[in-house]
């Protein structure tokens, strides 16, 4: 123990130096499969609050080109209410009928959008952002909230994203208590 706080463990201690080891100019193809078994690593508690801020803190370093990575989690009905995150002040609350994060908690579906200003209802909480990927975390057939993440590039996000960010977002789910 240091300071009455336990001693990571040397897995969770390598996700990290990894991270603070890696490129600035890294190569677009984000290895996921690495960050997976890397987030797997840091998140050591189960705690839903500890691993959402975790899990927002490591996407924002482990993936290039976002300006913003953060959870919105369904706290009553139809409305989705901002948590944890990392970037500029969001945009709280949301309602399901409105914006790409909303689409996502009303389908149940990820939202993949290559240019926010193509959408009628945006929410545009930060004019930089240009791109977004909403991933719906859904437990026992119940939303429990969304991952969104935005980036300020038009057309950041391809399908080696989407199916990148919903393995973290398995990840998340399998070493998180969402109840």
């Amino acid at each position: 123990m240091i300071h009455g706080h336990p001693i990571p463990k040397p897995s969770a201690v390598q996700a990290i130096l990894q991270l603070e080891h890696r490129s600035p100019h890294a190569s677009p193809s984000t290895d996921y499969t690495l960050l997976s078994q890397q987030l797997e690593a840091l998140l050591e508690d189960r705690d839903w609050l500890a691993n959402s801020a975790q899990t927002c803190a490591f996407i924002m370093e482990a993936i290039p080109e976002l300006n913003w990575a953060g959870f919105y989690l369904q706290r009553r009905d139809h409305v989705l209410t901002l948590g944890p995150f990392q970037g500029k002040p969001a945009c709280n609350p949301i309602p399901f009928t409105k914006g790409v994060c909303g689409a996502a908690a009303r389908t149940q579906q990820t939202q993949r959008i290559e240019d926010v200003h193509a959408i009628a209802d945006h929410i545009a909480c930060d004019a930089a952002s240009r791109s977004e990927l909403v991933v719906p975390i859904v437990t026992q057939g119940h939303l429990w909230g969304v991952l969104d993440l935005d980036s300020p590039r038009r057309g950041r996000f391809d399908t080696n994203d989407q199916t990148g960010i919903e393995a973290l977002v398995s990840v998340f789910m399998a070493r998180t208590d969402l109840d």
